[in-house]
């Protein structure tokens, strides 16, 4: 498996694209920022001036159904806001 799960597309990434020129991504918990640069680069052929992670912990999430209580938990993972240099762009929508 690769370093990079999958890119997050929402709202708030789509405007640090446009404006700040940063792009998010779901990435392999064990990753370091040196994988996650090279992985990027390699993939979408752009130059990666930096790159910020955050770890998230599984939440314990617990609903109340007619059989009884279910509780269970929400997986942990790792997402990368990746910096690209000036005049480059990631498109993720291009192939479909």
């Amino acid at each position: 498996m690769g370093v990079i799960i999958k890119p997050v597309i929402t709202e708030k990434m789509t405007d640090k694209g446009e404006s700040l020129n940063q792009f998010g991504f779901i990435v392999n918990r064990h990753a370091n920022k040196v994988e996650i640069k090279s992985e990027v680069e390699d993939l979408y052929d752009v130059q990666v001036l930096s790159v910020n992670t955050m770890n998230y912990s599984g939440k314990r999430k617990q609903r109340f159904t007619k059989t009884g209580l279910i509780s269970g938990k929400t997986r942990a993972y790792k997402k990368a806001i990746v910096t690209l240099a000036e005049g480059e762009t990631i498109d993720f929508f291009s192939n479909i």
